[in-house]
């Protein structure tokens, strides 16, 4: 009787094995007339006799469904994809698909209304509509953009800048990607995104005559052309099966956890993205408690002369009001210093982005022969040989050992708590109190798209600086002519976020400018024109956008309602 249930036991296992779904992954591949797209490349030609590269290609998918041999549609379990091709976002998965043929494949691309209105702070790190994440909220406007392409081009008289951006419920466009797959084992499905044919057919969009950018205001014929010519440039360019085409999914740990441990409390305002905090340094009481003293300890320096906040005062939002920083000995370094708050929404770190974790960034300056001039060995040794370090390092770790990996995970938990919401703007929006005049003037100008075409003539600063945190934490170029004129220089910086801009002085990597208004002006004159130019600036006319005086009057009044009252104590205790 044991043995027969047995049997029938296994039977019905093998039973339930023979119909659990198996994955569908999918890769979008861009190209441009069946050629791979190469990035930031001019050379794809185009009607019109335009030459056109790409910066920027990234949408949102939703709604996936396939349909069987009978007509018959099913949905999956991916209700939103986010792609972009410059992070290489490409590759997705489709779990719980039934087995079966099946003879085409929808999406649309863009959200429906009420998932367009949501509010984006309530979508965890990691979720596609995320907007630290994505980039693709319109922030206090509104919406998401449901694809953005931008780039340069070149015609037969000139050389500009191209922004197209879908977006708003109405213009969500439905995909039918027709294809015979029988999806009895694990299937990879590739298909091609060809931006010839976006911007071909079968309504041909020529930048000069047609227009250079569109933010999908309606009646805009270029929004229209775009849905068009959306339905007719994705194809199905191969399948595979048993094949799986790599997804990363990497997990991670707490590092060095105490066994007695109080979480901190993270605070930060409600209209602000959920930030993707690292999983393997969370942040408790005890580390950020160690990494506060050893920001401010000058035990850090070869002389133990100055600190990390000599270079990060609190009053000036962590900046310290030079061009370029001042380190050890008084050696003048090469670069302004950047603010320090709100750092738990950024990916990667300094002035051109190539450091790529906060614990990595903090530790730099210790061996930097003009800022600390240390070691990281040296600093370990004196560290141990103090009993209150000692002390702390046991609270904050799961021993007193000191290690360098430890000094640098203590640090950015501190760093990561330094958080600013609480502007003039911020009580504005939550109905608190009410701007003046010229500042609500200049919030509009701010968040206006410059768009002859179509009778808008704002500042767009809202491309790069938008959102809540008012930068997209990205690395631009924004038309600085350099110093010195040489092919090799780099021209990409970060963007910082303009919280607390009215403290920060001077502004930009080299601490050029010296107030807020020669940096508006920047941006409203004639600026410096480069291959690596920012499309969102290119496609401004070469005198610039000549916002008159009152205009820039008024958008510098703006930015100084993000100053949060924090940072503007300057009492004695205020660094302690």
């Amino acid at each position: 009787m044991f043995c027969r249930r047995t049997i029938i036991l296994i039977v019905f296992l093998l039973g339930i094995c023979t119909v659990i779904p198996s994955p569908v992954h999918i890769k979008f591949r861009h190209n441009v007339s069946g050629k791979p797209l190469l990035l930031d490349s001019l050379r794809y030609s185009k009607l019109g006799g335009e030459v056109f590269s790409v910066s920027r290609l990234s949408y949102l998918i939703s709604d996936l469904s396939f349909q069987r041999e009978d007509g018959t549609w099913t949905d999956t379990n991916k209700n939103i994809i986010w792609i972009d091709a410059f992070k290489r976002r490409d590759t997705f998965m489709i779990n719980g698909l039934s087995k079966g043929i099946y003879k085409a494949f929808r999406f649309h691309i863009g959200l429906d209304e009420s998932t367009n209105k949501f509010h984006p702070n309530k979508y965890g790190p990691k979720h596609p509509l995320n907007p630290a994440l994505n980039n693709l909220h319109w922030s206090w406007q509104g919406g998401y953009i449901f694809l953005a392409l931008e780039g340069h081009y070149r015609g037969k008289s000139k050389r500009s800048g191209y922004s197209f951006h879908l977006a708003r419920s109405a213009n969500r466009t439905l995909i039918n990607v027709p294809m015979l797959i029988d999806h009895s084992s694990p299937t990879s499905i590739i298909i091609d995104f060809d931006l010839a044919s976006l911007l071909s057919s079968p309504q041909p969009l020529v930048f000069n005559k047609d227009g250079e950018s569109t933010h999908s205001k309606k009646g805009d014929p270029i929004i229209d052309s775009l849905k068009s010519n959306l339905v007719e440039s994705f194809r199905v360019n191969n399948v595979f099966y048993e094949k799986v085409l790599g997804l990363k999914n990497a997990t991670k740990r707490p590092l060095y956890l105490p066994e007695d441990y109080q979480p901190f409390p993270f605070k930060v305002s409600r209209t602000f993205p959920v930030p993707n905090l690292p999983i393997d340094n969370p942040l408790i009481q005890g580390r950020v408690r160690l990494g506060k003293r050893l920001f401010f300890d000058p035990i850090l320096s070869r002389d133990e002369s100055i600190s990390c906040a000599s270079c990060h005062e609190k009053d000036k939002a962590f900046t310290d009001g030079f061009s370029q920083s001042i380190g050890i000995n008084g050696r003048e370094g090469k670069m302004n210093s950047m603010p320090l708050f709100n750092l738990a929404w950024k990916k990667r770190f300094s002035w051109d982005g190539r450091v790529p974790s906060l614990r990595d960034q903090a530790l730099l300056p210790i061996t930097n022969h003009i800022e600390f001039d240390n070691s990281i060995e040296t600093v370990v040794h004196k560290i141990s040989k103090d009993k209150k370090y000692k002390s702390l390092f046991s609270m904050a770790f799961n021993d007193d050992a000191v290690t360098g990996e430890k000094i640098g995970l203590a640090l950015e938990n501190y760093l990561l708590t330094l958080t600013s919401y609480d502007s003039k703007f911020d009580r504005a929006m939550s109905g608190k109190l009410e701007m003046t005049e010229i500042e609500k003037r200049g919030f509009e100008l701010f968040m206006t798209e410059y768009e002859p075409r179509l009778a808008s003539f704002g500042a767009d600063c809202f491309h790069c600086h938008g959102g809540a945190l008012f930068t997209d934490n990205e690395f631009h170029d924004n038309g600085l002519k350099p110093k010195k004129l040489r092919n090799e220089e780099n021209r990409i910086f970060s963007t910082p976020s303009l919280r607390n801009v009215e403290l920060t002085s001077p502004y930009m990597h080299d601490g050029r400018f010296k107030t807020l208004e020669e940096v508006v002006s920047h941006y409203t004159s004639s600026i410096y024109r480069s291959e690596t130019l920012d499309p969102n600036l290119a496609k401004h006319p070469v005198q610039g956008i000549q916002l008159n005086e009152l205009d820039q009057k008024a958008i510098v009044a703006f930015l100084k309602t993000l100053t949060d009252p924090q940072f503007q104590d300057t009492s004695p205790q205020l660094n302690k």
